[in-house]
């Protein structure tokens, strides 16, 4: 079998880096051997003990004499201070155009008067703008429009108590309320 010069050329190139990594791993190791013996001679740290827990205490919660924060304190049918009243929504009334929106999220942008009738101009959030009058409705609470004027909208809603009945609430949308 003849050797070619490439076969040749590969052989003299292993060598020495063969020759180079056996040297590489017999490299003098007695300043790591040394650091070790230091380490070992100088101690082990000292370690806290774990500390002792005492033992849970139960303690049982005895509210005999108080009231049951799950019972009403006072009947609400019976109070005298409760005076259910006949103001409710009107739930049988068509609802119109400006029900739906929100109350503040819906802006006054101006007037029309003509003869004796005036309208309120309304922009709702998707930039339409419709004309109220009075008696008409807007907002979410039941608003009904008692007053215009050349800067303001003035409304009356119909909002929950929060005992169960309802009350009436001034609100108003001025010019540039957005």
């Amino acid at each position: 079998m003849k050797m070619t010069s490439y076969r040749i050329n590969r052989i003299i190139l292993t060598l020495p880096a063969l020759a180079l990594a056996v040297t590489a791993c017999s490299k003098d190791i007695n300043d790591l051997q040394d650091f070790i013996a230091q380490t070992k001679a100088s101690g082990v740290g000292s370690v806290r003990p774990i500390p002792q827990f005492r033992p849970y205490q139960s303690f049982a919660y005895s509210a005999n004499d108080l009231r049951d924060p799950f019972v009403a304190a006072i009947d609400l049918a019976e109070d005298p201070g409760t005076v259910k009243n006949s103001l409710h929504p009107e739930t049988d009334r068509p609802k119109q155009q400006l029900e739906v929106f929100p109350l503040d999220t819906l802006s006054m942008v101006g007037t029309l008067e003509q003869n004796d009738n005036s309208w309120g101009l309304i922009k709702d959030p998707q930039n339409v703008v419709h004309k109220v009058k009075l008696g008409d409705y807007m907002g979410q609470n039941e608003g009904r429009v008692t007053g215009i004027t050349e800067t303001s909208i003035y409304l009356v809603e119909i909002v929950p108590d929060g005992v169960g009945g309802y009350v009436e609430r001034d609100a108003s949308i001025a010019v540039g309320n957005e």
